[in-house]
């Protein structure tokens, strides 16, 4: 092996990849209209990929840009979900459009999808989300699923997306269910990353803790101000909390800032066919606050149970779930309930992210008792 060889092998081994970003992000309120120059930077002929019905939202948006760039479109679903067999089909129609880039327009799992598929033909990817719900057009990461909806792993990319779009107006048009959700799932961020990071002495883990910390802040000072007035400054920053800064903590702090017990409780749930309709942010919520009964019951960590009873009144103001009746699951089986928390607790759950072991009947225990009373003794300021 010659010394070049040999620096190069060294080389490999010790590099650490940090993807932190899109390369660029366009965000105002006709933000689409105004993009076109950025758009037609990538090639002439791209591929749509949505949902059925975002298809028909985003063409009075998308098709003026492609005719007064002369950029030849070609338009796909990605229904009924992120799934290995839906991939195969849109691999095939990247192949027969020739498309040389890729526009994921819609929510979290359309934005996954069309993610995937540009990593897998190398080519470059905008990403349009229609909601707040989730911070998928930000992140290097897809999820995938089966046709029926159930989580089964997730894929790291190699990169962020080439251009994020965050149009407010586009977005307004969203159910406000979909923004409550959003926020769910960016709060989870500080209680997943402080529990699984919180002691990292490393500079972008601790960076992306305290981002974490900001954005819970963030969402507790300006959420209500924001759902009491959509199109708002308020509305905006939440917007933009939920979409961008999330993405940020998980690009700065990585896999170990960006799921824990929350996340892996949503992964399990998803796996029950009554829990479908409710948003992955919704489950995600919950999540949390099965997460911190686990510290309660595991570690008896006061401060856990503090931070429970404190999201409890807030989800209450907001609307997000409290317990499995909320997520409309009030008549889950015990067999039901034992299949989502052995799912939560495989060997290759984020859950074990945890500082201590979880099996699946403390899981369950903690997944029935997230609206426990705490005694006012036991309350204690929570760290500010």
């Amino acid at each position: 092996m010659n010394q070049s060889t040999e620096l190069s092998t060294k080389t490999s081994t010790t590099l650490k990849t940090l993807i932190v970003a899109p390369s660029v992000v366009l965000r105002g309120e006709n933000a689409i209209s105004e993009a076109g120059e950025e758009i037609s930077r990538f090639g002439n002929r791209p591929l749509v990929i949505s949902g059925a019905s975002t298809l028909d939202l985003i063409n009075p948006l998308l098709q003026p840009v492609f005719q007064k760039y002369q950029l030849q479109s070609s338009q796909v679903s990605y229904n009924p979900d992120c799934s290995e067999q839906v991939l195969e089909y849109l691999n095939e129609k990247v192949v027969s459009h020739q498309a040389d880039f890729i526009i994921g327009v819609g929510g979290g799992k359309a934005l996954d999808t069309a993610k995937l598929v540009a990593h897998s033909h190398q080519l470059p990817i905008i990403t349009i989300p229609t909601s707040a719900a989730t911070c998928a057009a930000w992140t290097a990461l897809s999820n995938i699923y089966s046709n029926e909806g159930a989580f089964q792993y997730d894929v790291p990319l190699k990169s962020a997306p080439n251009l994020l779009i965050l149009d407010y107006n586009l977005v307004k048009t969203a159910p406000q269910r979909t923004l409550i959700a959003g926020i769910g799932d960016s709060i989870a961020k500080w209680y997943e990353a402080s529990v699984s990071s919180g002691d990292s002495t490393s500079t972008m883990i601790i960076g992306a803790v305290q981002q974490a910390r900001i954005l819970r802040d963030i969402l507790f000072q300006k959420s209500r101000a924001a759902l009491s007035n959509p199109g708002g400054e308020e509305w905006q920053e939440v917007v933009d909390a939920t979409i961008l800064l999330t993405g940020v903590i998980g690009g700065l702090g990585g896999a170990n800032c960006r799921t824990v017990g929350a996340h892996a409780v949503h992964n399990g749930l998803t796996h029950i066919k009554a829990a479908h309709h409710a948003l992955h942010g919704e489950k995600v919520a919950y999540g949390i606050l099965v997460q911190l009964r686990l510290e309660e019951m595991v570690q008896q960590n006061q401060l856990a149970a503090t931070a429970r009873q404190q999201l409890l009144t807030f989800y209450e103001d907001l609307g997000l779930p409290k317990d499995l009746a909320d997520l409309g699951l009030k008549d889950i089986t015990l067999d039901e309930l034992s299949q989502a928390a052995s799912i939560s607790c495989n060997p290759k759950s984020d859950i074990h992210r945890l500082p201590f072991k979880v099996i699946p009947e403390q899981l369950m225990a903690a997944m029935v008792s997230t609206t426990l009373p705490v005694e006012k003794k036991e309350l204690m300021a929570i760290d500010n």
